[in-house]
């Protein structure tokens, strides 16, 4: 294909009006019609993706103009668009939310304007008639970039109240009302406490698929929708595929706990020259062989906690071979693994592996949450002395103990948030690097390159 993908974005006019179930349906209407739908999510987020990705039937990306900079964004976006007929891009939080108070950097906003798209603004209608009105000029009118195509009343009334607001809108001359989604049109979406839960087959089945689907089309003006659809952001073909002769074989934990990657980072290690071997901790009795190095990312290891300590023949491999001084990566998630065990909200304690020196225990509310900076104050996995990557970081889990007391860890880097800079990163040796952070690798491909570098040296030493 040539030229411009055409997309919508799904902005809210704050978190909780429906933006998601919005993006789901519309995603899963448009590939009922036989087109081939893109989806993407603005801001850092690991669940949204999945879900938008079954709802669409391909993998969804994360643009984000903080984390991974605007000319990745726009570059991601042309690429993964290559062959698609329209794309479907979920906004985050509010319309003009993004990584500060004062800009619209990392915003729903900032990624419309950078890929030249229509917004569709997604409102709680409840208990609105012309102030919804007033509501729609304001966000029309707070930035000159934004350029909103149409309206959705969710929490919609019925059919004179839809009326009214299709009124109120048309006489203050303003976008025209897209949809008016009744209360319970949508079916409710399951959560947990860093948002939804995972995106899983069992749980989003194909009949809530088809639900969300069937209420976008009803409610939904879905030929004004697609005809909105625009973007200013040239195709371009995919990257070129990895090296036929990986330079490295590295294990990436991927199971009901841990499944917290961004697809373009793993896609950005395998450009490298990684082969991934997928493995689950929580079922399988020992790590695949032939392994150079592992990458435990994010998850839900709090949730599966018993099944994932009684698993003591994972452990033990894992535990041998961090010893044996390959390199280990460890994020979040990953780094409750390591640590010696995690405590639950109910004093309940589960071992694992111990690596780390430290337990983990966690909160009834986040202990961390937002987008974060690391300067590395030491080489590490990731990249030598002075070196930086983005990322973000949320966690429910606080460290009881401080594994820099204890000898052979120290601090690899500084993270920078909200201009306070914190020692962060717990290095073990040279081999191990456990973190909060999620660094998107895919925008730091010196970060990607340096991970596989290291793995492939342990492998000849």
């Amino acid at each position: 294909m040539t030229g411009a993908c055409p997309a919508i974005v799904v902005a809210g006019a704050a978190s909780g009006v429906g933006k998601t179930s919005i993006a789901l349906g519309l995603a899963a209407a448009l590939a009922r019609r036989g087109m081939r739908v893109q989806t993407f999510k603005v801001g850092p987020d690991f669940l949204d993706p999945g879900y938008l990705a079954l709802a669409s039937g391909r993998v969804s990306y994360n643009l984000d103009s903080w984390m991974c900079g605007s000319d990745y964004a726009k570059n991601l976006y042309a690429r993964k668009t290559a062959d698609a007929d329209i794309a479907v891009v979920e906004g985050v939080m509010g319309m003009y939310d993004g990584a500060d108070a004062v800009h619209s950097r990392g915003s729903t906003a900032d990624i419309a304007a950078l890929l030249g798209a229509p917004v569709l603004l997604v409102v709680n209608a409840r208990g609105a008639a012309r102030s919804l009105a007033a509501v729609v000029k304001g966000f029309c009118e707070f930035e000159r970039d934004a350029r909103i195509a149409g309206v959705v009343a969710n929490f919609c009334g019925g059919e004179r109240h839809a009326g009214i607001l299709r009124d109120a809108l048309a006489g203050a001359n303003l976008p025209p009302l897209m949809a008016a989604m009744p209360k319970g049109a949508l079916p409710e979406l399951s959560s947990r406490h860093l948002g939804l839960v995972s995106a899983d087959a069992r749980i989003f089945t194909a009949r809530t698929i088809q639900q969300l689907a069937d209420a976008v089309e009803s409610h939904a003006g879905m030929d004004a929708l697609i005809a909105a659809a625009s973007s200013s952001i040239t195709r371009k073909p995919e990257a070129a595929r990895p090296p036929s002769a990986p330079l490295a074989r590295i294990g990436v934990a991927m199971d009901e706990a841990f499944h917290f990657y961004y697809h373009d980072s793993l896609e950005a290690l395998e450009q490298a020259g990684a082969q991934l071997v997928r493995f689950s901790p929580v079922r399988d009795a020992a790590l695949p062989d032939g392994l150079d190095g592992l990458y435990l990312g994010g998850g839900y290891p709090e949730e599966h906690a018993r099944a994932l300590s009684q698993n003591t023949g994972m452990i033990r491999s894992v535990v041998e071979f961090a010893a044996a001084g390959h390199p280990v990566y460890a994020e979040c998630g990953g780094l409750i693994y390591l640590s010696r065990g995690v405590e639950m909200a109910d004093g309940a304690r589960y071992s694992f592996a111990g690596i780390l020196p430290a337990w983990a225990r966690m909160r009834g509310s986040y202990k961390s949450l937002g987008y974060a900076e690391a300067a590395f104050s030491r080489d590490t996995l990731l990249g030598k002395a002075g070196e930086t990557v983005k990322g973000h970081m949320f966690h429910y889990s606080e460290l009881v103990d401080d594994p820099l007391g204890c000898e052979g860890w120290c601090a690899s880097y500084m993270v920078r948030r909200k201009g306070v800079e914190t020692p962060e990163g717990f290095l073990g040796g040279k081999n191990v690097l456990a973190t909060y952070l999620h660094a998107h690798l895919a925008s730091h491909p010196a970060a990607a390159e340096s991970f596989v570098n290291r793995c492939r040296a342990a492998a000849h030493v």
